[in-house]
């Protein structure tokens, strides 16, 4: 008869401290005037809304941050190799320029390639592995295409060499 009234105690206790333990994180949450961390998965690195999300034949936009709160690098690069950089090494400086001409063809190649649209986040289910990682997007015509500076991960081939090309021909790397 004691193991009965117990059990009938057990489940009402739960309940109470549930509710109170989820209402204390509301309202410890409510008190903080602070946002709530992004979630780290693709979407976080993307940039604000309003801004674009899909880009033509031959463009692509690059979005690096490092950690979850790092400085956000926006660099967009038209068809014919022109490209502009918002805060491009996390101080706050605009950049823009052209891709030498061999550059502009080696993008244009890579970006066409077929392949590439095997390496997007959607065709590889891509999901964050690391914390506090330099995380790069590359949006392209096909599609999102994620990859973190992780020990012992991989970048997918053709978007790793686009990677690849557009830091070395902007002016700074983000900075941490």
């Amino acid at each position: 008869m004691p193991r009965r009234s117990r059990s009938r105690l057990l489940g009402p206790l739960l309940s109470a401290t549930l509710v109170a333990t989820l209402t204390g994180c509301t309202l410890v949450h409510a008190s903080t005037e602070e946002p709530l961390p992004a979630p780290n998965d693709p979407a976080s690195v993307l940039p604000e809304p309003g801004a674009p999300t899909t880009v033509g034949d031959g463009q692509v936009s690059l979005f690096q941050k490092l950690g979850e709160y790092g400085p956000l690098r926006t660099l967009q690069v038209e068809r014919d190799g022109v490209w502009k950089c918002l805060d491009c090494a996390g101080d706050g400086v605009n950049s823009t320029g052209s891709l030498a001409p061999e550059q502009v063809n080696r993008l244009q190649q890579l970006l066409s390639d077929p392949a590439l649209a095997a390496e997007t986040d959607q065709a590889r289910r891509y999901r964050s592995t690391c914390i506090d990682a330099l995380t790069s997007s590359l949006l392209t015509a096909v599609g999102s295409i994620t990859t973190e500076d992780c020990p012992g991960v991989e970048d997918p081939r053709i978007a790793g060499e686009i990677l690849l090309l557009l830091t070395q021909a902007t002016p700074a790397e983000l900075k941490g």
